[in-house]
């Protein structure tokens, strides 16, 4: 692995999955312009006071890691933000809280005997992200907001949509509070790479819970365009 970059404020690299989630991130991003790298269209701006370049991954690690190495190699940000939607848990968030999260762990990984569960070989058990005092974000007036949580958030490539299934991930991680499929990946990509990560997500449905494919549907209509203008007050600086 290599050493941390600086931690000054410099270019942030925000990274989401979903189409849905780039248009409601772009509306936060003034004075854009679009530039192709490596097969993907990055998205060059500001946003909050800093300069951002912004993109959509696709869904799924192998998407996010070769979006996330793209992001790195043509734009070098001196930290990468992954916001977008995630499942809660029943662990504290409900839908349309926010969960910045204290940690990011897999929760599809198994490397065998001498790792943990959700442990790649030679990288920690569980991604510790940029939220101390030391890092590159204030994250006061962020965590002060109503609805905002910390805590675990668990990654693996599947759509989580059965009790079984969260039973499984709440197994490995019993304090997960929010199951994705991507934050994993970028933050082991920016792990090796040595850049600050982290990752905010807004909690859009329960998996396996009552009407949860109904709610996952209809979120991107019932949430408020507002919802990520908490980006903007994290890059506020």
């Amino acid at each position: 692995m290599t050493e941390k970059n600086d931690k000054t404020p410099g270019r942030v690299g925000v990274i989401v999955a979903m189409t849905a989630e780039l248009e409601a991130l772009l509306r936060i991003l003034s004075d854009s312009r679009e530039e192709e790298r490596s097969g993907f269209r990055f998205h060059i701006g500001r946003a909050g006071g800093r300069d951002v370049v912004a993109m959509q991954c696709g869904i799924g690690k192998v998407n996010a890691a070769m979006g996330t190495a793209a992001m790195l190699e043509h734009y070098s940000p001196s930290a990468v933000i992954n916001t977008g939607i995630a499942g809660g848990t029943g662990r504290g968030p409900g839908i349309l809280d926010v969960v910045v999260a204290d940690e990011v762990a897999y929760h599809d990984v198994w490397c065998g005997p001498g790792n943990e569960r959700g442990q790649v070989q030679g990288f920690p058990p569980k991604f510790a992200c940029a939220i101390g005092e030391e890092g590159p974000f204030d994250l006061g007036k962020v965590l002060a907001k109503e609805g905002v949580h910390r805590g675990l958030i668990a990654s693996g490539d599947m759509f989580v949509d059965t009790p079984a299934e969260l039973a499984r991930i709440l197994s490995v991680h019993p304090d997960a509070v929010a199951v994705d499929m991507e934050s994993g990946a970028i933050a082991q990509v920016c792990a090796f790479r040595g850049v600050p990560f982290l990752a905010v997500r807004v909690i859009s449905d329960y998996p396996g819970g009552e009407d949860h494919i109904s709610q996952y549907l209809n979120f991107w209509n019932d949430a408020p365009r507002s919802t990520f203008a908490i980006l903007s007050t994290l890059l506020e600086g």
